[in-house]
């Protein structure tokens, strides 16, 4: 790797881009507590892209924790490019400005390392974008030696073959610790001027968590992968996630950016346990982030009071996969709220659970801020629950709602899925009878019938999970299961039911996406070239473009969600860190003995 020199656009950010965006706060910079260090007198500088818009990115917690820990690191620069909204690519493009960092308004293919945090399957066409709005080719084999290193992290991270050939470098698993050593080891390989496919075969080489692409091959057979092999004998070709073994001593920024714009959340976020005890066999966090590990209730308290010292939020979020399962989440709740109180700070905390910590409940519901009660249930019957994993009785169910009623919590929320393997026509419309029972459970209360919101997601099997074998049902399923609720709401003349639904064309998309191999890339490619963006969005998802891009190579879109592997075949996601195989087949015959 060579020194690079830096292009600062700031000038021409201010006089030729900023006055013609409509939002220009999303490209300012210079916000509290941001970190802006010289560029030219760092040994390493790196571009840290989230590929959404700012208000999304600066929500991320941990792209906030990279920023902080990379930041601390001396001799090293890390700064923050998010992806321009449609109407600031146009001018971009227009005006020929390089895409550029928040903090020095850099060029982003200046930097030694471009790094994309990659959190969902739909940001991909963002991550093309992005780079070639930086003036790069977007396939990894295309870029020069003494172009960026390109590397990625995040939950795909785990399930990466999509956007193998755009990527230089995928980092899994917990990525603190690891890009301290990615880091040192990139300043030295570059002090000793070694080229960037040295230094890329000395990472693969040492680090069992970082796996890089090129140096990887498969055979296939039509639609079934064959063989998995590097393309050097000395390379592993089995990879395991990084794992922060003193989650206590973890670093942590207490000096979080306070956004210009109103982000997604505004909040002070504190992460007092990784991993889930739980195993819901549809979740693939609960199935990679392991082991278990807990902050003191001491550490968080004392994290909690100097973040939200130095950003003024009026709210501190306790985050976790299963809060319920913090041992002293008692003790913390209790804590916290002695402190924050009087200082009309409220207290978040998500991801409760409502079985075997019903009796503590109430305490929480008298400490926290009561602006809604949000359950998981995923099924409505208790037969679906156990089918995939997830124990929860009606019994207590009912309990802590009425409970959060008698607390005085006037708003619940639930979450639902539909298209769970054995799920029935029947189990459909029970999700209207469960909600409606909960909602006038309040009459016990105060004689009147609660205000309920109901989400419903549609099934997406996911990779390392014991669903992920399973393949999606049909567009025409999910249409007609929508059509039942809604249908079974009216019937019961249910107005206080308000139901919303994630779009299925959506979700069907991110099935093909998500569990597909590297072939799969040159869809993706095709996709964003015929002008794919923001595909979360949806003023902008287009249905049909990604079907064309799918027909174009050869491969249908509707085809690929619902493909169910066999469970002797060999997985695109197989290498990428996750459980042992064997260990979520045991969970997968489980299942089926449920069915």
């Amino acid at each position: 790797m060579t020194h690079r020199k830096i292009e600062i656009l700031a000038d021409r950010v201010e006089r030729e881009f900023l006055p013609f965006v409509r939002r220009p706060a999303r490209y300012i910079g210079g916000e509290i507590n941001q970190v802006r260090k010289t560029l030219d007198r760092c040994e390493l500088t790196v571009a840290l892209c989230f590929p959404d818009v700012y208000e999304v990115a600066m929500s991320n917690t941990g792209l906030a924790l990279i920023y902080h820990v990379l930041n601390s690191m001396g001799g090293v620069a890390a700064e923050r490019v998010f992806a321009p909204w449609v109407d600031a690519e146009a001018i971009l493009r227009e005006k020929r400005i390089p895409l550029f960092s928040l903090e020095s308004k850099a060029s982003l293919a200046g930097f030694d390392v471009i790094g994309f945090s990659l959190s969902n399957e739909l940001c991909y066409t963002n991550v093309l974008n992005m780079l070639d709005l930086a003036g790069l080719p977007v396939r990894s084999e295309q870029r020069a030696q003494d172009d960026p290193l390109v590397i990625a992290g995040g939950g795909m991270a785990n399930c990466c073959e999509p956007v193998a050939d755009f990527i230089d470098l995928f980092v899994l698993g917990e990525a603190e610790e690891a890009v301290v050593e990615l880091a040192n080891l990139l300043i030295a390989g570059k002090r000793d001027g070694k080229a960037k496919d040295e230094i890329l075969f000395e990472i693969a080489r040492r680090f069992d968590w970082a796996y890089v692409p090129r140096f990887y091959e498969f055979a296939y057979d039509h639609s079934r992968i064959t063989a998995f092999k590097a393309r050097n004998e000395m390379l592993p070709i089995r990879f395991h996630n990084a794992v922060v073994g003193d989650f206590e001593n973890a670093p942590v920024s207490t000096r979080p950016i306070v956004p210009f714009a109103e982000a997604v959340h505004e909040r002070v976020s504190i992460e007092i346990m990784r991993g889930c005890p739980g195993r819901c066999r549809f979740c693939q966090a609960s199935f990679c982030r392991r082991p278990i590990r807990y902050r003191s209730a001491e550490k968080v308290f004392e994290l909690a009071k100097a973040s939200q010292e130095t950003t003024g939020f009026d709210t501190v979020s306790l985050l976790s996969l299963s809060s319920a399962d913090y041992p002293p989440l008692e003790e913390l709740v209790a804590r916290l709220k002695g402190y924050f109180e009087d200082r009309k700070v409220g207290l978040s905390v998500p991801s409760l659970r409502v079985d075997q910590q019903l009796h503590m409940l109430p305490k929480y519901f008298t400490s926290v801020r009561k602006s809604g009660l949000t359950i998981a249930v995923e099924a409505a019957s208790e037969n679906l629950r156990q089918i995939v994993n997830k124990p929860l009785k009606d019994e207590d169910l009912f309990a802590a709602v009425e409970a959060a009623y008698q607390s005085g919590w006037q708003k619940l929320k639930l979450y639902f899925m539909i298209g769970l393997p054995g799920e029935t026509l029947d189990d459909i419309k029970a999700i209207v009878d469960l909600s409606d029972r909960l909602a006038r459970l309040r009459k016990s209360v105060d004689n009147r019938i609660a205000q309920l919101s109901i989400t419903v997601s549609w099934f997406v099997p996911k990779p390392h999970t014991p669903l992920g074998w399973f393949g999606q049902r049909p567009r025409e399923y999910f249409q007609q299961a929508r059509g039942l609720v809604l249908d079974e709401k009216q019937r019961r003349r249910a107005n206080h039911l308000r139901f919303k639904f994630h779009d299925i064309q959506r979700s069907l998309l991110e099935s093909a996406i998500g569990r597909g191999d590297r072939r799969c890339g040159q869809v993706i490619e095709a996709a964003w070239r015929d002008g794919a963006r923001f595909d979360l969005w949806d003023e902008c998802f287009d249905y049909e473009r990604w079907r064309t891009a799918f027909a174009a190579t050869g491969m249908d879109l509707e085809a690929a969600a619902q493909r169910a592997f066999e469970t002797d075949q060999k997985l695109p996601w197989d290498h990428l860190g996750g459980p042992d195989r064997q260990y979520l087949l045991r969970h997968y015959h489980d299942a089926m003995r449920s069915l």
